[in-house]
């Protein structure tokens, strides 16, 4: 059985990881062989099989990963006690920020997930629905109770945050004059500004 450590103690799955992830971004995933993440993990080729079982394995884990953390903090946000106004700012400040947090991920995964298989595709699908379902949600609460405005369609407002949230690995720079907190809290004033009665 491979070792599920390194001699650092960082863990193999996340040793291939972070490989895979730098090799993605720069080489492109299609540009990128199983040998090189190895090699670049400091690993053999059994113990990537064993931990993830193929490359596509490995996209689909870059992605999932952060996915993950914001639909984590997403329903920690929506199930809290403050007003749905909150709750919706917070979400949609939030999902800006992880994803700057994790721009490389982000990048990788919208240039590459075309690589992914049907099977994996239909999956990640499945968990980002689950998201935009969910901030849909609140969405919906506010304009049923009268704090933001129906004029738009609900899915019409997710599909127009989640669109500037997918166009960030496209100009974002951790170097320009914004910091991630900033971008966020412009693009949720934007948000709830759109959705003002």
């Amino acid at each position: 059985m491979p070792r599920t450590t390194d001699s650092d103690g960082t863990p193999v799955p996340q040793r291939l990881l972070a490989a895979a992830t730098r090799l993605f971004a720069e080489q492109g995933y299609d540009r990128t062989s199983v040998q090189e993440i190895v090699e670049a993990a400091g690993v053999t080729k059994g113990a990537l099989y064993h931990y993830f079982g193929s490359k596509d394995d490995l996209l689909h884990e870059v992605y999932a990963r952060v996915l993950r953390i914001q639909q984590e903090r997403l329903d920690a946000v929506a199930e809290s006690d403050e007003p749905v106004e909150k709750r919706l700012r917070a979400a949609a400040a939030d999902v800006v920020v992880t994803t700057i947090d994790n721009l490389d991920d982000a990048m990788i995964f919208w240039r590459s997930m075309h690589h992914l298989s049907p099977e994996k595709n239909k999956q990640v699908r499945a968990e980002r629905r689950r998201y935009h379902e969910r901030f849909r949600a609140l969405v919906e609460e506010g304009q049923q109770s009268g704090v933001f405005s129906k004029a738009t369609p609900a899915d019409l407002v997710v599909d127009y945050h989640f669109g500037s949230v997918h166009h960030l690995s496209t100009w974002y720079r951790p170097e320009g004059p914004m910091s991630p907190q900033e971008v966020a809290d412009h693009l949720a004033d934007l948000l709830l500004r759109a959705l003002r009665p």
